[in-house]
């Protein structure tokens, strides 16, 4: 299984995929880095105005380190941006974190695709490699209920992984909405940070297939191995 021709047959389209985006929105963000948004706001004091004028106050806003490590955490109500993006001021940066803070707005408003994928975070939590181990157990000693036990906590994260597509998208459909509303952005700059914002979901895309593509092989591997044993 280790080098299994059919698994690259099935997950080379999807690796290419992924390094297409990857590589996109890298440029895309180091481009729109360094166009400045006219109203000289950061992307801290963008998130946290955006926030207060959809009413939600009980979010805290911090600085992490690391490039794009953006995310909003709605167990602690902590949205944490990257130092790019905390003290930038171009459309990149206030477009990533007004992207981050539209979770916050999701999880204030009860958003059921936000809240379908904090339930599965804790199943998804050891990674997606715990199923890997499982299924090549199962296939070492020849076992078909390790390998569907594999299959199955597998499933759930591809499961995590098309639930985070709506999530992802809606984000960036309220940031670039209340980008212009609060201010923040003129109508003609918002076209940059929408492609920062684009780009960004192109990577959630390919993860997704990657993760169905995955997912599909090992059904179709292991399905054969069930009717050998049969």
């Amino acid at each position: 299984m280790f080098f299994d021709p059919m698994y690259f047959l099935f997950l080379l389209p999807a690796l290419v995929l992924s390094l297409f985006f990857s590589a996109r929105v890298k440029s895309t963000f180091a481009k729109y880095s360094k166009v400045r948004a006219a109203s000289g706001y950061t992307g801290a004091q963008a998130a946290l105005k955006m926030l207060e004028r959809s009413g939600v106050t009980n979010v805290s806003v911090r600085m992490i380190d690391g490039m794009l490590t953006d995310n909003y955490n709605p167990m602690t109500r902590v949205l944490s941006l990257s130092s790019e993006v905390y003290n930038g001021t171009s459309l990149a940066a206030l477009g990533v974190a007004c992207h981050e803070a539209g979770h916050a707005l999701q999880h204030a408003e009860g958003y059921r695709w936000l809240g379908l994928r904090t339930i599965l975070v804790p199943v998804v939590s050891f990674g997606s490699q715990l199923p890997v181990y499982i299924i090549l157990l199962g296939a070492l000693f020849n076992s078909m209920n390790l390998i569907w036990i594999g299959i199955i906590l597998f499933s759930a994260v591809v499961l995590f992984s098309l639930v985070t597509l709506p999530v992802e998208w809606d984000a960036s459909a309220r940031a670039k909405k209340r980008l212009v509303a609060c201010g923040l952005l003129a109508p003609s700059e918002v076209q940059g940070a929408g492609k920062v914002l684009n780009a960004a979901f192109g990577t959630y895309v390919a993860a997704a297939i990657s993760a169905l593509m995955t997912l599909l092989y090992y059904l179709v591997r292991f399905a054969g191995v069930g009717s050998r044993r049969d």
